[in-house]
């Protein structure tokens, strides 16, 4: 039987006195399907990664489309044969993706969804500005060439971004249209809900983000440069949505390409050449106590030749 990962968002308003029996509903669910990842509630909608088998993923994204607003779901699945979570977990939480600005509402207004099919026209014309909302380290992985992006560590940080350096770039770079995209496509819905709050017009969005483009776009027709980081332990996906060349440095979480790991200050599950200067020996010495865990645990694991 296949298994896969799906990703899955969809904002709407949800009841707050009723997410807690939907959290109590899904965990069950949930176990009984054995799957791994997270499926966060919120009262702007649900937001969820989630690994397991075909069957056990449709029945999970059925019983959340009985939800009354959250039907249709956004959703995109890609083989994995390996778990891509360690849990299972259902969380409730203020933002289903933090921005930090509540008063935001995507299940109002967002800007204009753009099929993969359509998205090299829009980005190639003159008058767009394509930016990115994802965070720096994720950059470094892949990216749509000529794409402005805010340096950020954290989506909360785009709407000071937009303030200090969004309104000021354009007014020196008129641009008729911007052309926003995420990983999956909520961080750039939610960017364009609060832009177009913001008083910006002709704002557009990525439909299904950066995995739906590499999914729809051949290989030779394709903007993309690079890998797509993915928040699990496949680290990052090649054009054919299959797991990367990037590995993930349990010291600060940072993704790293097969030349940083040739660097002496990489040390597998202690440090990098981003974090080395971050920690201190004694931390060091408990990461490496760590990783000494880990690697006795995946041994217990593992089959003997005999």
């Amino acid at each position: 039987m296949s298994q896969q990962v799906v990703s899955f968002y969809r904002f709407a308003s949800l009841d707050p006195a009723a997410l807690p029996k939907l959290r109590d509903r899904f965990s069950h669910l949930g176990l009984a399907l054995d799957l791994k990842g997270t499926v966060l509630l919120a009262s702007e909608g649900v937001n969820g990664s989630l690994w397991g088998t075909e069957s056990a993923l449709l029945s999970m994204l059925a019983e959340l489309e009985q939800v009354p607003g959250l039907a249709p779901l956004q959703a995109q699945a890609c083989a994995a044969k390996a778990p891509a979570f360690r849990h299972f977990k259902v969380r409730l939480k203020n933002e289903i993706v933090s921005l930090g600005r509540p008063d935001v509402l995507p299940q109002q207004g967002v800007g204009e969804y753009v099929p993969p099919a359509q998205w090299n026209e829009l980005v190639d014309d003159p008058d767009t500005l394509l930016i990115d909302t994802r965070n720096a380290y994720e950059v470094r992985v892949g990216h749509f060439p000529g794409a402005i992006h805010p340096e950020s560590t954290s989506f909360r940080e785009f709407p000071a971004w937009t303030s200090k350096e969004l309104e000021p770039y354009l007014q020196n770079h008129p641009k008729r249209r911007l052309a926003l995209f995420c990983t999956g496509g909520i961080r750039c819905e939610k960017a364009t809900a609060f832009l177009l709050q913001e008083g910006f017009e002709q704002v557009y969005h990525l439909q299904g983000g950066i995995l739906n483009y590499l999914r729809q776009i051949p290989a030779t027709e394709s903007r993309w440069s690079g890998e797509c980081f993915v928040f699990d332990q496949r680290v990052s996906l090649n054009h054919q949505l299959q797991s990367g060349s990037h590995a993930l440095c349990h010291g600060c979480r940072m993704p790293l390409s097969q030349q940083d790991i040739e660097f002496p200050s990489y040390v597998e599950g202690v440090s990098c050449r981003y974090c080395l200067t971050l920690h201190s020996e004694s931390d060091r010495q408990r990461f490496a106590e760590r990783q000494r865990q880990l690697l006795l645990a995946r041994g217990r694991d593992s089959p003997s030749d005999g």
